[in-house]
Protein backbone atom coordinates (compact mmCIF):
# COMPACT_ATOMS: atom_id res chain seq x y z
CA UNK A 1 0.00 0.00 0.00
CA UNK A 2 1.85 3.16 -0.97
CA UNK A 3 0.03 6.68 0.62
CA UNK A 4 -2.82 4.25 1.87
CA UNK A 5 -4.17 3.61 -1.50
CA UNK A 6 -4.24 0.03 -2.04
CA UNK A 7 -3.32 -0.61 -5.65
CA UNK A 8 -4.18 -4.01 -7.37
CA UNK A 9 -1.75 -6.31 -8.51
CA UNK A 10 -0.80 -5.63 -12.45
CA UNK A 11 1.26 -8.75 -12.67
CA UNK A 12 -1.63 -10.80 -13.88
CA UNK A 13 -2.73 -8.33 -16.38
CA UNK A 14 0.81 -7.88 -17.74
CA UNK A 15 1.15 -11.68 -17.91
CA UNK A 16 -2.18 -11.94 -19.52
CA UNK A 17 -1.04 -9.55 -22.40
CA UNK A 18 1.94 -11.01 -22.76
CA UNK A 19 0.56 -14.35 -22.74
CA UNK A 20 -1.92 -14.06 -25.39
CA UNK A 21 0.49 -11.48 -27.92
CA UNK A 22 3.42 -14.18 -27.58
CA UNK A 23 0.86 -17.12 -28.51
CA UNK A 24 -0.39 -15.87 -31.24
CA UNK A 25 2.69 -14.36 -32.80
CA UNK A 26 4.45 -18.21 -31.31
CA UNK A 27 2.15 -19.63 -33.71
CA UNK A 28 3.23 -17.88 -36.77
CA UNK A 29 6.60 -18.81 -35.85
CA UNK A 30 5.45 -22.51 -35.24
CA UNK A 31 4.41 -22.57 -39.00
CA UNK A 32 0.87 -23.35 -37.67
CA UNK A 33 -0.56 -19.93 -38.82
CA UNK A 34 0.31 -18.33 -41.75
CA UNK A 35 2.32 -15.13 -42.04
CA UNK A 36 -0.78 -13.35 -43.17
CA UNK A 37 -2.02 -13.27 -39.29
CA UNK A 38 0.45 -10.83 -38.26
CA UNK A 39 -2.05 -8.16 -38.65
CA UNK A 40 -3.49 -9.69 -35.58
CA UNK A 41 -0.15 -9.73 -33.41
CA UNK A 42 0.51 -6.18 -34.66
CA UNK A 43 -3.00 -4.89 -32.99
CA UNK A 44 -2.06 -7.12 -29.65
CA UNK A 45 1.70 -5.67 -29.79
CA UNK A 46 0.36 -2.36 -29.36
CA UNK A 47 -2.46 -2.40 -26.99
CA UNK A 48 -2.30 -5.43 -24.63
CA UNK A 49 1.11 -7.13 -25.38
CA UNK A 50 2.44 -3.39 -25.67
CA UNK A 51 0.32 -0.97 -23.53
CA UNK A 52 -1.63 -3.03 -21.26
CA UNK A 53 2.31 -4.57 -20.22
CA UNK A 54 3.16 -1.04 -20.26
CA UNK A 55 0.83 -0.34 -17.64
CA UNK A 56 1.25 -3.06 -15.50
CA UNK A 57 4.88 -2.25 -15.51
CA UNK A 58 4.21 1.42 -14.43
CA UNK A 59 1.84 -0.04 -11.51
CA UNK A 60 4.55 -2.42 -10.18
CA UNK A 61 7.45 0.78 -9.90
CA UNK A 62 4.04 2.50 -7.78
CA UNK A 63 3.78 -0.47 -5.42
CA UNK A 64 8.13 -0.63 -5.57
CA UNK A 65 8.02 -4.20 -7.41
CA UNK A 66 11.69 -3.77 -8.86
CA UNK A 67 11.64 -6.90 -11.06
CA UNK A 68 7.74 -6.61 -12.31
CA UNK A 69 8.20 -3.01 -13.35
CA UNK A 70 11.27 -3.81 -15.16
CA UNK A 71 9.88 -6.72 -16.84
CA UNK A 72 6.63 -5.53 -17.44
CA UNK A 73 7.83 -2.16 -19.03
CA UNK A 74 10.68 -3.65 -21.00
CA UNK A 75 7.86 -6.11 -22.49
CA UNK A 76 5.50 -3.77 -22.99
CA UNK A 77 8.56 -1.57 -24.51
CA UNK A 78 9.73 -4.73 -26.91
CA UNK A 79 5.67 -5.29 -28.27
CA UNK A 80 5.69 -1.21 -29.07
CA UNK A 81 8.80 -1.78 -30.63
CA UNK A 82 7.90 -4.98 -32.37
CA UNK A 83 5.30 -2.98 -33.92
CA UNK A 84 7.02 -0.44 -35.76
CA UNK A 85 10.00 -2.98 -36.67
CA UNK A 86 7.55 -5.04 -38.88
CA UNK A 87 5.85 -1.98 -40.79
CA UNK A 88 9.26 -0.67 -40.73
CA UNK A 89 10.26 -4.10 -42.50
CA UNK A 90 13.95 -4.03 -41.85
CA UNK A 91 16.13 -5.77 -43.89
CA UNK A 92 19.02 -6.26 -40.81
CA UNK A 93 19.30 -5.77 -37.34
CA UNK A 94 16.53 -8.43 -36.16
CA UNK A 95 18.53 -10.98 -35.06
CA UNK A 96 20.49 -8.37 -32.89
CA UNK A 97 17.17 -6.74 -31.71
CA UNK A 98 16.37 -10.30 -30.19
CA UNK A 99 19.40 -11.48 -28.81
CA UNK A 100 19.97 -8.18 -26.78
CA UNK A 101 16.60 -8.94 -25.12
CA UNK A 102 17.60 -12.37 -24.82
CA UNK A 103 20.33 -11.32 -22.26
CA UNK A 104 17.56 -9.07 -20.40
CA UNK A 105 15.17 -12.00 -20.26
CA UNK A 106 18.94 -14.30 -19.35
CA UNK A 107 18.97 -11.45 -16.25
CA UNK A 108 15.23 -11.80 -15.34
CA UNK A 109 15.26 -15.46 -15.28
CA UNK A 110 17.80 -15.68 -12.58
CA UNK A 111 15.88 -12.81 -10.41
CA UNK A 112 13.01 -15.15 -11.41
CA UNK A 113 14.80 -17.90 -9.09
CA UNK A 114 13.50 -15.82 -5.77
CA UNK A 115 10.13 -15.85 -6.96
CA UNK A 116 8.07 -19.09 -7.20
CA UNK A 117 8.45 -21.84 -9.78
CA UNK A 118 5.72 -20.62 -12.40
CA UNK A 119 7.73 -17.27 -13.27
CA UNK A 120 11.08 -19.23 -12.74
CA UNK A 121 9.35 -21.60 -16.15
CA UNK A 122 7.95 -18.23 -17.92
CA UNK A 123 11.31 -16.88 -17.92
CA UNK A 124 13.17 -19.85 -19.15
CA UNK A 125 11.16 -20.78 -21.94
CA UNK A 126 11.29 -16.65 -23.14
CA UNK A 127 14.72 -16.98 -22.88
CA UNK A 128 15.32 -20.01 -24.60
CA UNK A 129 12.61 -18.72 -27.17
CA UNK A 130 14.62 -15.50 -27.77
CA UNK A 131 17.61 -17.37 -28.53
CA UNK A 132 16.23 -19.39 -30.79
CA UNK A 133 14.60 -17.07 -32.83
CA UNK A 134 17.73 -14.85 -32.51
CA UNK A 135 19.73 -17.97 -33.90
CA UNK A 136 16.95 -18.25 -37.03
CA UNK A 137 17.53 -14.66 -37.72
CA UNK A 138 20.85 -15.15 -38.01
CA UNK A 139 20.61 -17.83 -40.52
CA UNK A 140 20.32 -21.33 -38.82
CA UNK A 141 17.92 -23.12 -40.05
CA UNK A 142 14.95 -24.19 -38.46
CA UNK A 143 15.52 -22.33 -35.14
CA UNK A 144 12.87 -19.92 -35.88
CA UNK A 145 10.50 -22.58 -36.33
CA UNK A 146 11.32 -24.40 -32.75
CA UNK A 147 11.27 -20.81 -31.19
CA UNK A 148 8.14 -20.49 -32.31
CA UNK A 149 7.45 -24.01 -30.60
CA UNK A 150 9.08 -23.03 -27.31
CA UNK A 151 7.22 -19.23 -27.44
CA UNK A 152 3.88 -21.35 -27.47
CA UNK A 153 4.82 -22.76 -24.47
CA UNK A 154 6.01 -19.71 -22.84
CA UNK A 155 2.92 -17.92 -23.65
CA UNK A 156 0.74 -20.44 -21.93
CA UNK A 157 2.73 -20.35 -19.23
CA UNK A 158 2.31 -16.91 -18.59
CA UNK A 159 -1.21 -17.11 -19.35
CA UNK A 160 -1.78 -20.04 -16.60
CA UNK A 161 0.63 -18.09 -14.28
CA UNK A 162 -2.17 -14.59 -14.76
CA UNK A 163 -5.34 -17.21 -14.16
CA UNK A 164 -3.55 -18.52 -11.18
CA UNK A 165 -2.90 -15.04 -9.59
CA UNK A 166 -6.10 -13.69 -10.53
CA UNK A 167 -8.07 -16.73 -9.27
CA UNK A 168 -6.28 -17.89 -6.01
CA UNK A 169 -6.25 -14.02 -4.85
CA UNK A 170 -10.33 -13.93 -6.25
CA UNK A 171 -10.66 -17.12 -4.13
CA UNK A 172 -8.89 -16.08 -0.95
CA UNK A 173 -6.68 -19.34 -1.17
CA UNK A 174 -4.46 -20.97 -3.88
CA UNK A 175 -6.66 -22.76 -6.06
CA UNK A 176 -4.15 -23.30 -9.05
CA UNK A 177 -0.87 -23.72 -7.66
CA UNK A 178 2.32 -21.82 -8.53
CA UNK A 179 5.41 -23.35 -6.85
CA UNK A 180 7.53 -22.00 -4.29
CA UNK A 181 10.67 -20.13 -5.29
CA UNK A 182 13.64 -21.94 -6.51
CA UNK A 183 15.84 -19.78 -4.01
CA UNK A 184 15.07 -18.53 -1.03
CA UNK A 185 15.45 -14.13 -0.58
CA UNK A 186 18.07 -13.46 2.08
CA UNK A 187 16.62 -11.05 4.67
CA UNK A 188 18.90 -8.24 5.78
CA UNK A 189 19.20 -8.23 9.50
CA UNK A 190 18.26 -5.18 11.44
CA UNK A 191 21.16 -3.04 13.04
Amino acid sequence: MANGVKIADPGPLGLAGFGITTCILSLINAGVLDAAAMGVVLGLALAYGGGAQLLAGMWEFRKGNTFGATAFTSYGAFWISFYFIVKAEPAAGVAWYLLFFGILTFYLWIGSFYLNKALFYVFLTLWITFLFLALGDFGVGGFKQIGGWIGEICGLLALYTSAAVVINTTAGRQILPVGSPIKQPTQEKAA
